[in-house]
Order: structure tokens, then C-alpha cells, then sequence
């Protein structure tokens, strides 16, 4: 019988997302009241406040780099090359990816920023070179 334990990360991430874009929905609804006009969320046009353009920025990051953490995962359980050790890199890579969400939607610290998506890179990087030697030693 297959481990799901692959898969609780992905999980992870999906309500990382579903995080994400609550405070997205909520910094919408504060620009409104704040004066900012719909036709920039109809039209894609105008100003919108610092603090809502973090969000909007950060939501649309998740569907970035994340899309290929979720592929490598779900390769892995397809081809049953999952182990204990790509697990635990996928929860670093979840908690790096938490820790991206607070600095950018905090205090924005770009240096901070840089550096975690950095980590969450490099350990996405070799969550894909442990698959491809899993695959290849197979």
C-alpha cells in the first residue's frame, strides 16, 4: 500500500493559497472603502493602495513556482518514487513558502523576501533532482 504522506504537503500549500486569497478578497474590499474605484478590478486600470497590490502580487506568486512543487509531488506518488526524504523536503518547502507569505504580506523586507523565495527555490530544485534519480535508478 502507497504512503499519502507526499500528499499532505500539497495539502498544505492548497490552504496556504486559499489563505492567501482571503486577505486578497479582504484588501479589495478595504481599498473600495477607501476610495479606490472598481474599474481597476474590472479593467485591470488605475491606482490601487501599496497594500492591495502586495496581495494581488503575492496571490498571483502562488501559481508561479508552487505549480512545479506540485507537479514534482504528484509525479512522485504517481510513480511511486515518494521517500521519507522528499517529504521532508516538502514540508521545508511549505514552511519556506509560509515564511515568503509573511515577510510579503508584512513588512515586505525585500532582502528577507529574496532569501526565503531563494531557500524555497533551491529545495524545489532538489525535490526535482531527487525525482528524476528516483525515476532514473527505477
Amino acid at each position: 500500500m502507497q504512503s499519502f504522506a507526499s500528499l499532505y504537503p500539497v495539502c498544505a500549500m492548497a490552504l496556504l493559497s486559499f489563505g492567501v486569497s482571503l486577505w486578497l478578497y479582504k484588501s479589495r474590499v478595504k481599498a473600495i472603502k477607501s476610495g479606490s474605484k472598481l474599474s481597476y478590478f474590472k479593467f485591470n486600470q488605475g491606482e490601487m493602495p501599496d497594500f492591495a497590490k502586495q496581495a494581488e502580487q503575492h496571490y498571483a506568486n502562488l501559481f508561479e513556482m508552487p505549480v512545479l512543487f506540485y507537479m514534482v509531488l504528484l509525479v512522485a506518488f504517481v510513480t511511486q518514487t515518494d521517500h521519507l526524504g522528499l517529504v521532508v523536503l516538502a514540508w521545508i518547502y511549505v514552511l519556506l513558502r509560509l515564511v515568503h507569505t509573511y515577510i510579503h504580506l508584512g513588512s515586505n523586507y525585500l532582502l528577507y523576501r529574496m532569501r526565503s523565495f531563494l531557500a524555497s527555490f533551491a529545495v524545489l530544485f532538489a525535490m526535482w533532482i531527487w525525482v528524476l534519480i528516483a525515476l532514473l535508478l527505477k
